[in-house]
Protein backbone atom coordinates (compact mmCIF):
# COMPACT_ATOMS: atom_id res chain seq x y z
CA UNK A 1 0.00 0.00 0.00
CA UNK A 2 3.07 2.35 0.51
CA UNK A 3 4.32 1.20 -3.06
CA UNK A 4 0.70 2.06 -4.88
CA UNK A 5 0.71 5.66 -2.82
CA UNK A 6 4.51 6.09 -3.99
CA UNK A 7 2.99 5.67 -7.48
CA UNK A 8 -0.37 7.67 -7.41
CA UNK A 9 1.94 10.86 -6.03
CA UNK A 10 4.89 10.14 -9.38
CA UNK A 11 1.72 10.21 -11.56
CA UNK A 12 0.07 13.05 -10.34
CA UNK A 13 3.47 15.05 -9.39
CA UNK A 14 4.70 14.83 -12.70
CA UNK A 15 2.54 17.26 -14.30
CA UNK A 16 3.24 19.23 -11.69
CA UNK A 17 6.95 19.48 -11.76
CA UNK A 18 7.32 20.01 -15.77
CA UNK A 19 4.56 22.05 -15.45
CA UNK A 20 6.86 25.41 -16.51
CA UNK A 21 7.94 23.48 -20.25
CA UNK A 22 4.36 22.22 -20.73
CA UNK A 23 2.44 25.62 -19.63
CA UNK A 24 5.55 27.51 -22.16
CA UNK A 25 5.00 24.56 -24.98
CA UNK A 26 1.51 24.52 -24.62
CA UNK A 27 0.69 28.22 -24.36
CA UNK A 28 -1.77 27.19 -21.52
CA UNK A 29 -1.65 30.26 -18.79
CA UNK A 30 -1.26 29.67 -14.72
CA UNK A 31 -5.23 30.25 -14.70
CA UNK A 32 -6.03 26.98 -16.80
CA UNK A 33 -3.24 25.05 -15.17
CA UNK A 34 -5.23 25.51 -12.21
CA UNK A 35 -8.60 24.79 -13.87
CA UNK A 36 -6.74 21.48 -14.65
CA UNK A 37 -5.63 20.65 -11.19
CA UNK A 38 -9.13 21.80 -10.18
CA UNK A 39 -10.70 19.02 -12.40
CA UNK A 40 -8.85 16.46 -11.07
CA UNK A 41 -9.46 17.74 -7.53
CA UNK A 42 -13.11 16.83 -8.16
CA UNK A 43 -12.71 13.78 -9.66
CA UNK A 44 -10.46 12.83 -6.39
CA UNK A 45 -13.08 14.78 -4.08
CA UNK A 46 -15.97 12.42 -5.43
CA UNK A 47 -14.46 9.15 -6.09
CA UNK A 48 -12.39 9.03 -2.57
CA UNK A 49 -16.10 8.27 -0.67
CA UNK A 50 -16.93 5.93 -3.51
CA UNK A 51 -13.75 4.04 -3.67
CA UNK A 52 -14.05 3.93 -0.09
CA UNK A 53 -17.35 2.44 0.32
CA UNK A 54 -16.30 -0.26 -2.95
CA UNK A 55 -13.20 -1.05 -0.70
CA UNK A 56 -15.76 -1.74 2.63
CA UNK A 57 -17.99 -4.01 0.55
CA UNK A 58 -15.82 -6.18 -1.95
CA UNK A 59 -12.43 -5.94 -0.42
CA UNK A 60 -9.06 -4.79 -0.89
CA UNK A 61 -7.72 -7.37 -3.67
CA UNK A 62 -10.29 -6.63 -6.20
CA UNK A 63 -11.00 -2.84 -5.23
CA UNK A 64 -7.89 -1.88 -5.52
CA UNK A 65 -6.65 -3.69 -9.02
CA UNK A 66 -9.66 -2.33 -10.64
CA UNK A 67 -8.33 0.70 -9.57
CA UNK A 68 -4.93 1.10 -10.43
CA UNK A 69 -5.59 -0.24 -13.82
CA UNK A 70 -7.83 2.49 -14.85
CA UNK A 71 -5.44 4.99 -13.19
CA UNK A 72 -2.72 3.93 -15.19
CA UNK A 73 -4.29 3.98 -18.32
CA UNK A 74 -5.33 7.44 -17.45
CA UNK A 75 -1.67 8.46 -16.34
CA UNK A 76 -0.49 7.01 -19.84
CA UNK A 77 -2.73 9.04 -21.74
CA UNK A 78 -1.41 12.22 -20.30
CA UNK A 79 1.86 11.90 -23.22
CA UNK A 80 -1.69 12.19 -25.96
CA UNK A 81 -2.34 15.48 -24.56
CA UNK A 82 -2.09 18.78 -26.40
CA UNK A 83 -4.07 21.46 -25.07
CA UNK A 84 -6.58 22.18 -22.25
CA UNK A 85 -9.78 20.23 -23.18
CA UNK A 86 -6.88 17.00 -23.66
CA UNK A 87 -5.08 17.51 -20.30
CA UNK A 88 -8.05 18.31 -18.27
CA UNK A 89 -9.70 14.95 -19.81
CA UNK A 90 -6.90 12.77 -18.50
CA UNK A 91 -6.46 14.48 -14.95
CA UNK A 92 -9.95 13.54 -14.17
CA UNK A 93 -10.20 10.04 -15.62
CA UNK A 94 -6.68 10.61 -13.22
CA UNK A 95 -8.90 11.55 -10.60
CA UNK A 96 -11.57 9.11 -10.65
CA UNK A 97 -9.05 5.58 -10.28
CA UNK A 98 -6.59 7.37 -7.50
CA UNK A 99 -9.49 7.45 -5.18
CA UNK A 100 -9.10 4.07 -4.13
CA UNK A 101 -5.22 5.41 -2.74
CA UNK A 102 -5.67 6.13 0.53
CA UNK A 103 -9.05 4.41 1.86
CA UNK A 104 -7.18 1.38 0.77
CA UNK A 105 -4.14 2.40 3.08
CA UNK A 106 -6.53 2.98 5.64
CA UNK A 107 -7.90 0.05 5.58
CA UNK A 108 -5.24 -2.30 5.81
CA UNK A 109 -4.18 -0.40 8.42
CA UNK A 110 -7.50 -0.55 10.71
CA UNK A 111 -7.82 -4.97 9.46
CA UNK A 112 -4.26 -5.32 10.69
CA UNK A 113 -2.73 -3.31 13.39
CA UNK A 114 -3.78 -2.69 16.74
CA UNK A 115 -5.14 0.49 17.68
CA UNK A 116 -1.91 1.38 19.56
CA UNK A 117 0.02 0.83 16.30
CA UNK A 118 -2.47 2.63 13.88
CA UNK A 119 -0.33 6.26 13.97
CA UNK A 120 2.29 4.50 12.87
CA UNK A 121 0.56 2.32 10.22
CA UNK A 122 -0.95 5.50 8.52
CA UNK A 123 2.30 7.09 8.61
CA UNK A 124 3.60 3.97 6.59
CA UNK A 125 0.36 3.88 4.16
CA UNK A 126 0.09 7.11 3.36
CA UNK A 127 3.85 8.31 3.23
CA UNK A 128 4.05 6.75 -0.15
CA UNK A 129 2.75 9.95 -0.98
CA UNK A 130 5.20 12.02 0.67
CA UNK A 131 7.94 9.63 -1.11
CA UNK A 132 6.85 9.58 -4.10
CA UNK A 133 6.74 13.59 -4.28
CA UNK A 134 10.44 13.03 -2.90
CA UNK A 135 11.30 10.50 -6.12
CA UNK A 136 9.27 12.23 -9.09
CA UNK A 137 11.97 14.92 -9.31
CA UNK A 138 14.64 12.62 -9.12
CA UNK A 139 13.74 10.13 -11.73
CA UNK A 140 10.97 12.25 -14.02
CA UNK A 141 13.37 14.99 -14.53
CA UNK A 142 16.30 13.17 -16.19
CA UNK A 143 13.33 10.81 -18.52
CA UNK A 144 11.65 14.70 -19.60
CA UNK A 145 14.91 16.27 -20.34
CA UNK A 146 16.31 13.53 -22.56
CA UNK A 147 13.21 12.33 -24.36
CA UNK A 148 10.57 15.39 -23.77
CA UNK A 149 7.63 15.19 -21.23
CA UNK A 150 5.30 13.27 -23.03
CA UNK A 151 8.27 9.76 -22.68
CA UNK A 152 7.77 11.09 -18.73
CA UNK A 153 3.91 10.12 -18.76
CA UNK A 154 4.40 6.74 -20.54
CA UNK A 155 6.93 5.93 -18.15
CA UNK A 156 4.32 6.52 -15.04
CA UNK A 157 2.04 4.00 -16.90
CA UNK A 158 4.48 1.74 -17.32
CA UNK A 159 5.49 1.58 -13.31
CA UNK A 160 1.64 1.76 -13.01
CA UNK A 161 1.85 -1.54 -14.80
CA UNK A 162 4.49 -3.08 -12.81
CA UNK A 163 2.83 -2.65 -9.67
CA UNK A 164 -0.54 -4.30 -10.76
CA UNK A 165 1.57 -7.58 -11.33
CA UNK A 166 3.16 -7.26 -8.13
CA UNK A 167 -0.33 -6.62 -6.09
CA UNK A 168 -1.73 -9.49 -7.36
CA UNK A 169 0.62 -12.17 -6.30
CA UNK A 170 1.18 -10.18 -2.77
CA UNK A 171 -2.34 -9.49 -2.27
CA UNK A 172 -3.38 -13.39 -2.31
CA UNK A 173 -1.80 -13.66 1.15
CA UNK A 174 -4.03 -11.09 2.41
CA UNK A 175 -6.96 -12.17 3.97
CA UNK A 176 -9.27 -12.64 7.00
CA UNK A 177 -6.34 -14.80 8.59
CA UNK A 178 -4.26 -11.59 9.00
CA UNK A 179 -6.88 -9.58 10.65
CA UNK A 180 -6.28 -8.18 13.93
CA UNK A 181 -9.96 -8.69 15.09
CA UNK A 182 -13.73 -8.64 13.78
CA UNK A 183 -15.14 -5.74 11.62
CA UNK A 184 -17.94 -5.46 13.76
CA UNK A 185 -21.34 -4.22 11.51
CA UNK A 186 -22.52 -0.60 12.26
CA UNK A 187 -24.44 1.55 11.04
CA UNK A 188 -22.60 4.39 8.59
CA UNK A 189 -21.64 7.93 10.13
CA UNK A 190 -24.47 10.56 9.83
CA UNK A 191 -23.69 13.11 7.31
CA UNK A 192 -24.67 15.51 10.18
CA UNK A 193 -22.09 14.36 12.76
CA UNK A 194 -19.92 16.83 14.13
CA UNK A 195 -16.98 14.49 14.51
CA UNK A 196 -17.26 14.37 10.58
CA UNK A 197 -17.23 17.63 9.80
CA UNK A 198 -14.35 18.48 12.28
CA UNK A 199 -12.01 15.83 10.82
CA UNK A 200 -12.91 17.85 7.02
CA UNK A 201 -12.41 20.91 8.83
CA UNK A 202 -8.40 19.59 10.18
CA UNK A 203 -7.97 17.27 7.12
CA UNK A 204 -8.95 19.81 3.97
CA UNK A 205 -8.07 22.93 5.25
CA UNK A 206 -5.13 21.77 7.75
CA UNK A 207 -3.41 20.24 4.77
CA UNK A 208 -4.22 22.67 2.23
CA UNK A 209 -0.90 23.46 2.01
CA UNK A 210 0.79 20.19 1.03
CA UNK A 211 -1.63 20.69 -2.43
CA UNK A 212 -0.33 24.53 -2.61
CA UNK A 213 2.94 23.11 -2.35
CA UNK A 214 2.73 20.03 -4.89
CA UNK A 215 1.10 22.45 -7.44
CA UNK A 216 2.53 25.47 -7.44
CA UNK A 217 6.07 25.38 -6.43
CA UNK A 218 7.75 24.61 -9.43
CA UNK A 219 5.78 27.52 -11.37
CA UNK A 220 7.18 29.40 -8.23
CA UNK A 221 10.41 28.97 -8.95
CA UNK A 222 10.42 29.25 -12.25
CA UNK A 223 8.49 32.27 -12.73
CA UNK A 224 9.47 34.59 -9.39
CA UNK A 225 12.74 33.13 -8.96
CA UNK A 226 13.92 32.61 -12.77
CA UNK A 227 15.12 29.19 -11.91
CA UNK A 228 15.28 26.75 -14.74
CA UNK A 229 13.63 23.12 -15.42
CA UNK A 230 16.67 21.32 -14.58
CA UNK A 231 17.42 23.35 -11.35
CA UNK A 232 13.49 23.08 -10.26
CA UNK A 233 14.07 18.75 -10.86
CA UNK A 234 17.29 19.04 -8.55
CA UNK A 235 15.95 20.84 -5.28
CA UNK A 236 12.07 20.37 -5.25
CA UNK A 237 12.77 16.77 -3.81
CA UNK A 238 12.85 18.65 -0.46
CA UNK A 239 9.78 20.23 0.67
CA UNK A 240 7.94 16.80 0.35
CA UNK A 241 11.03 15.27 2.55
CA UNK A 242 9.28 17.13 5.50
CA UNK A 243 6.12 16.09 4.67
CA UNK A 244 7.79 12.39 4.25
CA UNK A 245 9.39 13.31 7.86
CA UNK A 246 6.33 14.62 9.23
CA UNK A 247 4.38 10.89 8.84
CA UNK A 248 6.34 9.22 10.94
CA UNK A 249 7.36 12.22 13.63
CA UNK A 250 3.11 12.56 13.59
CA UNK A 251 2.41 9.18 13.77
CA UNK A 252 4.91 8.21 16.84
CA UNK A 253 2.98 11.07 18.56
CA UNK A 254 -0.22 10.01 18.04
CA UNK A 255 0.64 6.31 19.17
CA UNK A 256 2.67 7.70 22.16
CA UNK A 257 -0.25 9.45 23.17
CA UNK A 258 -2.04 6.10 23.04
CA UNK A 259 0.14 4.14 25.27
CA UNK A 260 0.56 6.78 28.10
CA UNK A 261 -3.19 7.15 28.17
CA UNK A 262 -3.81 10.56 26.59
CA UNK A 263 -6.80 10.82 25.71
CA UNK A 264 -6.64 10.81 21.84
CA UNK A 265 -9.00 14.16 21.49
CA UNK A 266 -6.74 16.12 23.97
CA UNK A 267 -3.55 14.61 22.03
CA UNK A 268 -5.00 15.81 18.67
CA UNK A 269 -5.60 19.07 19.85
CA UNK A 270 -2.34 20.02 21.45
CA UNK A 271 -0.47 18.47 18.08
CA UNK A 272 -2.76 20.36 15.53
CA UNK A 273 -2.39 23.48 17.81
CA UNK A 274 1.00 23.48 17.29
CA UNK A 275 0.99 22.50 13.79
CA UNK A 276 -1.28 25.89 13.44
CA UNK A 277 1.97 28.26 14.73
CA UNK A 278 4.28 26.41 12.99
CA UNK A 279 2.32 27.05 9.04
CA UNK A 280 2.92 30.46 9.74
CA UNK A 281 6.19 30.79 8.05
CA UNK A 282 5.32 29.51 4.68
CA UNK A 283 3.32 33.28 4.66
CA UNK A 284 7.05 34.96 4.50
CA UNK A 285 8.28 32.58 1.67
CA UNK A 286 7.90 35.46 -0.95
CA UNK A 287 9.85 37.95 1.10
CA UNK A 288 13.27 35.77 1.46
CA UNK A 289 15.92 36.73 -0.26
CA UNK A 290 17.69 33.40 -0.80
CA UNK A 291 17.42 30.34 -1.94
CA UNK A 292 17.99 28.36 0.71
CA UNK A 293 16.06 30.12 2.85
CA UNK A 294 13.04 28.99 0.65
CA UNK A 295 13.69 25.40 0.77
CA UNK A 296 13.86 25.32 4.48
CA UNK A 297 10.31 27.46 4.72
CA UNK A 298 8.54 24.55 2.13
CA UNK A 299 9.91 21.78 3.79
CA UNK A 300 8.74 23.06 6.86
CA UNK A 301 5.38 23.91 5.85
CA UNK A 302 4.57 20.15 4.36
CA UNK A 303 6.46 18.75 7.56
CA UNK A 304 3.49 20.43 9.93
CA UNK A 305 0.99 19.88 7.43
CA UNK A 306 1.10 16.13 7.44
CA UNK A 307 0.41 16.21 11.22
CA UNK A 308 -2.88 17.70 10.30
CA UNK A 309 -3.32 14.60 8.41
CA UNK A 310 -2.00 11.93 11.11
CA UNK A 311 -3.86 13.35 13.89
CA UNK A 312 -7.36 13.74 12.29
CA UNK A 313 -7.45 10.49 10.97
CA UNK A 314 -5.84 8.72 13.97
CA UNK A 315 -8.82 10.61 16.37
CA UNK A 316 -11.43 9.95 13.25
CA UNK A 317 -10.51 5.71 13.60
CA UNK A 318 -10.83 6.31 17.27
CA UNK A 319 -14.33 7.76 17.35
CA UNK A 320 -15.90 5.76 14.58
CA UNK A 321 -15.82 1.87 13.76
CA UNK A 322 -12.88 0.31 11.87
CA UNK A 323 -15.21 -1.20 9.80
CA UNK A 324 -16.36 2.02 8.06
CA UNK A 325 -11.95 3.25 8.01
CA UNK A 326 -12.25 2.98 3.98
CA UNK A 327 -15.31 5.36 4.13
CA UNK A 328 -13.62 7.66 6.61
CA UNK A 329 -10.45 7.52 4.43
CA UNK A 330 -11.81 8.98 1.41
CA UNK A 331 -14.49 11.24 3.28
CA UNK A 332 -10.94 13.04 4.72
CA UNK A 333 -8.82 12.92 1.58
CA UNK A 334 -12.09 13.78 -0.67
CA UNK A 335 -12.48 17.05 1.41
CA UNK A 336 -9.00 18.00 0.67
CA UNK A 337 -9.16 17.14 -2.88
CA UNK A 338 -12.33 19.83 -2.78
CA UNK A 339 -10.62 22.74 -0.62
CA UNK A 340 -7.27 22.18 -3.36
CA UNK A 341 -9.87 22.38 -6.26
CA UNK A 342 -11.63 25.04 -5.22
CA UNK A 343 -8.41 27.28 -3.73
CA UNK A 344 -6.03 26.31 -7.76
CA UNK A 345 -7.72 28.22 -10.08
CA UNK A 346 -6.96 31.52 -7.27
CA UNK A 347 -3.52 30.82 -7.07
CA UNK A 348 -3.54 30.04 -10.79
CA UNK A 349 -4.41 33.72 -11.60
CA UNK A 350 -2.58 35.21 -8.36
CA UNK A 351 0.46 34.07 -9.97
CA UNK A 352 -0.40 34.88 -13.86
CA UNK A 353 -0.89 38.90 -11.94
CA UNK A 354 2.74 37.87 -9.85
CA UNK A 355 0.65 38.47 -6.45
CA UNK A 356 3.06 35.85 -4.76
CA UNK A 357 2.47 37.76 -1.64
CA UNK A 358 -0.67 37.18 -1.66
CA UNK A 359 -0.90 33.25 -2.87
CA UNK A 360 1.66 32.07 0.06
CA UNK A 361 -1.07 34.05 2.88
CA UNK A 362 -4.07 32.84 1.41
CA UNK A 363 -2.13 29.08 1.36
CA UNK A 364 -0.39 29.66 5.31
CA UNK A 365 -3.45 30.69 6.81
CA UNK A 366 -5.57 28.04 6.14
CA UNK A 367 -3.98 25.16 8.33
CA UNK A 368 -4.97 28.25 11.25
CA UNK A 369 -8.58 28.46 9.70
CA UNK A 370 -8.82 24.70 9.70
CA UNK A 371 -8.06 24.20 13.52
CA UNK A 372 -10.02 26.57 14.39
CA UNK A 373 -12.45 24.91 12.77
CA UNK A 374 -11.59 21.68 14.12
CA UNK A 375 -12.01 23.37 17.64
CA UNK A 376 -15.58 24.68 17.33
CA UNK A 377 -17.02 21.70 15.77
CA UNK A 378 -15.92 19.50 18.39
CA UNK A 379 -17.26 21.32 21.05
CA UNK A 380 -20.42 21.56 19.46
CA UNK A 381 -23.44 18.36 18.40
CA UNK A 382 -24.99 18.40 15.27
CA UNK A 383 -28.10 16.81 14.83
Amino acid sequence: MLLVSVISYIDRQTLALLSPTILRETHLSGEQYGFIISGFSVAYMLSNPIWGRVLDRIGLRTGMTLSVAWWTLASAAHSLSSGFASFAAARIALGCGEGATFPGGLRTVTQTLSPAERGRGVAVAYSGGSLGAIITPIVVTPIALRWGWRAAFLFTGMIGAAWLVVWWTVSRRFGPAHQKAPLAVTPLPRFTDSRLWSLISAYALGSLPIGFVLYEAANYLGQARGESQGFIGMVLWIPPLGWEVGYFFWGWFSDSAVRSGTPVTTAARRGMAVCAILSLPLTVVPYLPAMWMVMPALFLAMFVASGFIILSVAHATHVFSPAHSGLIAGVGAGSWSAAVAITMPLFGRLFDQHRYEAAFLIAGLFPVAGYLGWLWISSRRLS
